[in-house]
């Protein structure tokens, strides 16, 4: 059942996702939204910024921005996920080092899910952002290791998919689960409700 479109009576729009990433594909579609996935190919460097949160929504808007000017839509949904511990930044690992250093700064601690959230109509535009903390236990070299023989870190910002193998490491959730695995999706629909196409 399309359960979304059906609730925005959206089933005559042209939804584009300016994403590729599995886990917004799979959020959007679990909640029956029809929509287009056209990736934004832009250099993800924000420049300077004045915190994370602008950080996200800056690159959220970037990719929203790239999607809208090269096709034609009535909507266009970008986002942009990190994860801060610290004041640090963690993107998606470029390697297993980084990775596994990652998972030891994470180990017996909390951390925050940063995402930026784009949505662009015609005659409306919504930047906004969603954070969690997230609590892990405390994670033994034996459990980074084997973690990481997954396979699961290296695609995900912060080194882990709390959807996966790594829900074991998680203690509790403060906020959206679902923007932890990398889409807001009831703030989503908050603000899908309010524009205006």
């Amino acid at each position: 059942m399309l359960f979304l479109t059906e609730l925005l009576q959206a089933h005559d729009r042209k939804i584009i996702l300016a994403s590729q990433s599995p886990r917004r594909i799979e959020i959007l579609r679990s909640v029956g939204l029809r929509f287009t996935i056209r990736p934004a190919l832009i250099n993800e460097d924000p420049g300077k910024v004045a915190d994370e949160f602008d950080y996200v929504r800056t690159l959220a808007a970037q990719k929203a921005e790239w999607v809208w000017q090269r096709n034609d839509a009535d909507l266009v949904i970008a986002a942009d996920t990190i994860v801060v511990k610290d004041g640090q930044i963690f993107e998606k690992p470029g390697n297993r080092e980084e990775a596994r250093e990652t998972l030891r700064k994470f180990s017996g601690a909390a951390h925050t899910v940063v995402t930026g959230l784009h949505l662009k109509t015609r005659r409306s535009e919504i930047l906004d952002h969603e954070e969690t903390r997230v609590h892990f236990y405390p994670l033994s070299e034996a459990e980074i290791e084997i973690y990481l023989n997954s396979g699961e870190s290296f695609d995900k910002a912060g080194g882990y998919g709390i959807q996966g193998f790594a829900s074991v490491f998680v203690q509790k959730v403060e906020g959206c689960y679902f923007n932890v695995v990398g889409f807001p999706l009831g703030k989503f629909y908050q603000h899908l409700k309010s524009l205006e196409f």
